[in-house]
């Protein structure tokens, strides 16, 4: 059996040591367009804030260790640009083409912006590979920079906003979206984030869009929309991502905003496997598909896909909206979608020490955020999954004890729990 896995990032390596562990002889041939281990994204901005080591960017290890120990054809250097799903072929940049039994397409998502008049996008900077961690510290370590634009108030783009505020610099957030983390937090924590980080130094500009640039002695005039001009040395956009899904052909597999994937991470072509942040697998919220670029999800993913493709039977039932984040001597958690509405439930002062908003529909919880506690958050996710897969209607005693020890009353977890005096 011939197995193909292009790209290499934390769903790529989970499939191939689920294969490698169902399937000891197989040839597995891995397609990596950079040469570094599998990464994680999100621990670029440690990286470059000097938290963490350049290592410690790769939790598996070192590349040619991963390779020996799960006897891997690994090619990397390589770009696979399409796949010939009816031939049952991929076809690389140099225009070979490589015959496999079964494919899994990680090719994860790549950092998406617009086009803006006046800015060279070569001279912006990005976070998301390898790559823009290195050029940007490279850039910080060796210059001095006293002012710079971050576009994008998301939960990459506060982490750039820290380390450019730590290191001195007059740093501006600006965003289209109203709101910071505009996809997870409710207005009222999103307010009280804003002016805790405006206290800190950071300047905002929510709901305002980068217009133009002019470049300047020093770097750039940036218009934004609402007519306010900002003065940046730095631009760094933080905006989104975009699936990796341009290597299939949408009339052979099917392609939504990623590639689409039922419960054993199964395209709709035949032996055609994808995972990651390139595909869009079920959401249990909301019942639809949807692509969750979240390092666990890839692992669960990966790790679904690769015995499926052995022929061993493995599902995942999906995964759910969350963001755990620290910045700025603050926690922010989000579960759900802070877009639907019910009887809100709140514990703590919001502008200091734990506090907890929760969102019920038919004394059901649907929503959280909490601000300055990740010690609960563990809890709570696992109580929401639950609720989701419908195999809850309680915390454990554990989870209760969890919540109580960090200073939540039982008579607010009860109501978190749907209870009320009359329903007791």
């Amino acid at each position: 059996m011939h197995y193909v896995i292009t790209g290499f990032g934390c769903a790529g390596y989970y499939a191939a040591k689920t294969i490698r562990e169902h399937d000891p002889d197989g040839k597995i041939t891995v397609f990596s367009e950079h040469p570094y281990a599998p990464y994680n994204p999100m621990l670029t901005t440690y990286y470059v804030a000097g938290k963490i080591p350049f290592e410690a960017l790769f939790p598996f290890g070192d590349l040619e260790q991963i390779r020996d120990e799960l006897k891997l054809d690994l090619q990397t250097g390589r770009h696979v640009t399409k796949v010939h799903a009816s031939e049952k072929t991929v076809e690389l940049d140099d225009g070979d083409r490589v015959t496999y039994d079964r494919l899994l397409l990680a090719t994860g998502a790549s950092a998406f912006a617009p086009r803006f008049e006046g800015l060279d996008p070569a001279e912006a900077f990005y976070m998301r590979t390898v790559e823009d961690a290195l050029k940007l510290k490279e850039t910080l370590d060796t210059g001095t920079y006293r002012t710079a634009l971050v576009v994008g108030a998301s939960m990459v783009g506060i982490k750039v906003v820290e380390l450019l505020n730590n290191r001195g610099i007059e740093t501006t957030m600006a965003d289209m979206a109203q709101k910071i983390f505009p996809l997870a937090a409710y207005d009222d924590v999103a307010a009280e984030i804003e002016a805790r980080i405006r206290e800190k130094g950071v300047h905002t500009a929510l709901g305002c869009a980068l217009q133009r640039v002019e470049k300047t002695e020093n770097g750039y005039r940036c218009f934004l929309s609402d007519g306010s001009v900002t003065d940046a040395e730095l631009i760094v956009l933080c905006i989104g991502t975009r699936a990796n899904a341009s290597l299939v052909d949408p009339a052979e597999i099917k392609v939504g905003r990623g590639i689409v994937v039922d419960d054993r991470m199964e395209t709709s072509a035949p032996d055609v496997y994808a995972a990651g942040d390139c595909s869009e697998g079920h959401e249990l919220q909301s019942s639809q598909n949807m692509i969750i670029g979240l390092w666990a999800n890839a692992a669960h993913q990966g790790t679904t896909a690769g015995a499926n493709m052995t022929g061993t039977t493995a599902e995942f039932s999906g995964n759910f909206l969350h963001n755990i984040t620290h910045f700025m001597d603050m926690d922010f958690i989000g579960f759900g979608d802070n877009r639907l509405e019910g009887e809100v439930l709140t514990s703590g002062n919001i502008h200091e020490g734990l506090f907890v908003k929760a969102v019920l529909q038919d004394r059901r919880l649907v929503g959280v955020n909490i601000l300055d506690n990740y010690r609960i958050s563990g809890a709570i996710k696992n109580y929401l999954y639950r609720i989701m897969e419908g195999s809850a209607k309680e915390l454990s005693p554990v989870q209760k004890g969890i919540l109580i020890k960090e200073g939540l009353r039982p008579s607010f977890i009860e109501k978190l729990e749907g209870y009320t005096d009359e329903s007791r």
